[in-house]
């Protein structure tokens, strides 16, 4: 069995002093490959030793929403030198919409079309961070499409309704389901989860946050990626080395992987 982790931040000071022991229980967990996300270009070095030195991490560039107020000028010179410099940019992101507690909507709206830009000029998937902002985000990427042309992404730990999964899930989307979903009280995401289609289904645990059941309440790690997998097997009632080839299959599709058997 192969599994993905789609969505990871083990550049976290949580992780500095034990990296090869985490790496030893992700690999014991049969997972294969890491992608992993970035929240400020300011990140960018710090991830690609990463990736160095663990060959099975690829990687994104770009600016989360809860960082929007970063950008300037040259923001969006430096993700497309970054993303076009290292073959191992799969990725444009985490990029989107939060409004959980936002007062610069407008701002993020704005920094969210530049990096939607950038990935249609280079051809690179988007990581979708959205929270409270599904409609405004849908509105965006619906202009978008019809503006400039569809991006292929993820909406990454999503935590939406079936009503919105479906929507997005129309705009060409794959839905990507965190420890969240094993959450005993997250009814309506795992309603959710059972409507994607096998082969928009993505799995990741975004860790350092929302360690899935039965870890819930630690530090997350990519070794637990293998508890969202196996809770979404028995929610959608199939067998979890199907799960699990099927996620990886469509990990690769989306980032564009070669993963060695």
């Amino acid at each position: 069995m192969r599994l993905i982790d789609t969505h990871v931040h083990i550049n976290f000071n949580v992780f500095e002093k034990e990296l090869d022991s985490l790496r030893e229980r992700w690999q014991q967990a049969e997972v294969v490959h890491l992608v992993h996300s970035c929240v400020e270009p300011a990140e960018f070095k710090g991830i690609q030793s990463l990736a160095d030195r663990f060959e099975e991490i690829s990687f994104a560039v770009g600016l989360h929403p809860l960082d929007a107020h970063k950008w300037t000028e040259n923001t969006a010179k430096e993700i497309q030198a970054y993303a076009t410099s290292d073959r191992r940019v799969v990725a444009i992101g985490e990029m989107g919409l939060d409004y959980f507690k936002a007062d610069n909507r407008e701002w993020q709206k704005q920094v969210f079309e530049s990096q939607l830009a950038i990935a249609k000029e280079l051809d690179k998937a988007i990581i979708i961070h959205c929270r409270d902002a599904a409609t405004e985000l849908e509105d965006i990427l619906t202009s978008f499409w019809q503006e400039v042309g569809p991006v292929r992404g993820v909406m990454h730990c999503w935590s939406g309704t079936p009503e919105e999964t479906q929507r997005f899930l129309d705009l060409g989307f794959y839905i990507s389901f965190s420890g969240i979903v094993t959450f005993k009280k997250a009814q309506e995401i795992q309603e959710s989860a059972k409507i994607v289609p096998s082969d928009r289904l993505l799995i990741e645990t975004d860790c350092p946050f929302l360690a899935p059941v039965p870890k819930r309440g630690k530090r997350n790690e990519p070794a637990y990626v293998r508890h969202v997998a196996e809770f979404l097997a028995q929610l959608r009632e199939v067998p979890l080395d199907i799960l699990a080839q099927q996620t990886t299959e469509n990990a690769c599709q989306l980032f564009q992987l070669s993963i060695n058997s």
